[in-house]
């Protein structure tokens, strides 16, 4: 076995080089901490997978450096639809073109082509390094020093140590059993077929998802691209050729062109990880919680986890952050992760409808309510729930902005237009209505962060807006830009800060600025060698 030689700067080795796992890899890099990305696969999987993200994780990627090719591919979609067994519309959940964060609520796209552009972002940042055909075959997590990551290659067998190691290795990866967590089974599990389709036809198509819900055969139904096109359909054991299903939404005369991309059974599941992290071994995406479609959340589920987790993680490594930051990892996105695969399967039993006797009755329900002035236009609104409270959440407001995000408009910043985000960069920001206090200065100071009046920004009025739409003087963002704690309008200050400053500085200095802690000496009676 070869040995990384001793003194090799590995602060992460992030397991995966899916999309969550490029992400993390990218957003780490934008703040200097260098990464190993240890992929099984030789290449890209060529078929597509997830098809659909909103305009929360459009601005993830834009953090990572990818969202002006993610806009290149991506398609806007107009929401979503439910329809009866004929196919006639029962409610329209609407989607606008410009969400809060600055791009379309709904955009569909081809996960190759994603996963195709986030690698190519990979290899222009020299903080990362991708290993591909590098089969991890083992994460030794230890309470204190480094962990241990064993992997093999055409090589041979090699080891690795880290500072902290990722687990984004999906839902049958060996992470989630390194730190001994286990499935916590949501009640729900359902077999379904998915069919992605390539044609010229005229499909009958609204630029938006459609859910049938029909007792005999629930289906869901979208335009993915130009030509492409994608189908699922709830499995009743039959075995009706897919053309047949396809027919309602082909054209009668259609000649036929129709290629079959990818044919493949899944089984959705709601599942949630009891525990996330083991020292520093952490679970992300499917490797910590599976959500079923319903609502298109499951991949972006995972690089929400990517964006709340790196900057804590780099804080630590790089600025001295206090070990307990990393506590708020799995106390803000497990709630989260909850409440979403929830809605999933609510939504997706009252679209479904069930197999059970109440189906109908379900269903009736589902009708009237739909009909409901409003209603559709409410459940259109974001899916992502405001983050729970805790020490980086400071919730005194009982409906303050603390734990949602800030909105990103079009801002001026060195008199060019950018948006929000690229403006204030990856550190915390003070945001205030007027001309901040001297207490606010002096806090922003103390964080070595600016003190912003948003009158100063040159937007549209949209941050002011927002502020006095919360009633709020000023709020304090993070870097993920989620509100950390608010002002009341007429206060002064921000609240306990000493509490939560803690958690930023401490008086140690971080392992990034000196040599690694000593390895455990292994006991596994494995051949060392420092060649590779």
């Amino acid at each position: 076995m070869s040995v990384e030689p001793d003194g090799a700067d590995i602060p992460v080795v992030i397991i995966g080089a899916g999309p969550v796992g490029v992400t993390a890899a990218l957003l780490l890099a934008r703040r200097a901490v260098r990464t190993l990305v240890l992929e099984r696969h030789e290449d890209v999987y060529p078929l597509p997978r997830a098809v659909a993200t909103d305009d929360e994780v459009r601005r993830i990627l834009q953090a990572a450096g990818v969202g002006e090719e993610f806009a290149a591919i991506a398609r806007p979609a107009r929401g979503l639809r439910l329809l009866d067994a004929r196919h006639r519309t029962m409610a329209e959940f609407p989607r606008t073109a410009h969400g809060r964060h600055g791009y379309p609520q709904t955009s569909m796209f081809d996960q190759p082509q994603l996963e195709r552009l986030l690698r190519d972002a990979l290899a222009r940042r020299p903080e990362c390094e991708l290993r591909s055909a590098a089969e991890v075959t083992g994460v030794d997590p230890h309470a204190e020093g480094p962990v241990r990551v064993t992997y093999r290659d055409d090589d041979g067998e090699h080891e690795v140590w880290a500072e902290a190691v990722l687990g984004c290795d999906g839902a049958n990866g060996l992470t989630r059993d390194a730190i001994g967590a286990v499935w916590e089974d949501l009640r729900f599990e359902e077999s379904w077929m998915a069919v992605d389709v390539r044609t010229t036809a005229d499909v009958r198509c609204w630029e938006g998802v459609d859910q049938v819900c029909d007792p005999r055969r629930p289906a869901t139904f979208m335009r993915v691209g130009e030509d492409r096109y994608r189908w699922e359909f709830r499995q009743p054991g039959g075995d009706e050729p897919v053309r047949d299903l396809l027919a309602p939404w082909l054209p009668p005369s259609h000649p036929g062109d129709v290629e079959i991309v990818r044919q493949t059974q899944y089984t959705f599941r709601a599942r949630l990880a009891d525990r996330w992290r083991e020292g520093r071994v952490f679970l992300l995406g499917d490797a910590a919680h599976l959500t079923p479609p319903f609502i298109g959340q499951g991949l972006c589920s995972g690089l929400r986890d990517a964006h709340n987790l790196t900057w804590k993680l780099a804080r630590v490594l790089r600025q001295g952050g206090d070990e307990r930051l990393l506590d708020t990892y799995e106390s803000e996105r497990k709630p989260h992760a909850r409440h979403v695969i929830r809605l999933a399967v609510a939504m997706g039993w009252a679209m479904t409808g069930g197999q059970d006797g109440a189906a109908a009755l379900r269903r009736g329900l589902l009708a009237a309510a739909c009909r409901i002035p409003g209603l559709a236009a409410l459940a259109g609104r974001g899916l992502s729930p405001p983050l729970t409270a805790g020490p980086l959440v400071r919730r005194r407001l009982r409906k303050g902005p603390a734990g949602t995000h800030c909105p990103q408009p079009w801002v001026t910043a060195d008199g060019r237009r950018t948006r929000l985000d690229e403006a204030l960069g990856d550190a915390f920001t003070v945001l205030t209505a007027t001309e901040p206090s001297p207490s606010l200065t002096a806090l922003a100071h103390g964080l070595g962060v600016r003190a912003l009046p948003v009158a100063d920004l040159g937007d549209d009025g949209t941050l002011a807006a927002w502020l006095r739409a919360a009633r709020v003087d000023a709020v304090l963002l993070r870097p993920d830009r989620v509100v950390m704690d608010a002002v009341p309008a007429g206060g002064r200050d921000f609240t306990d800060t000493a509490a939560w400053a803690a958690l930023l500085h401490t008086a140690r200095r971080p392992l990034s600025s000196r040599s690694l802690p000593s390895r455990p000496t292994p006991d596994d009676g494995l051949p060392r060698s420092a060649t590779r």
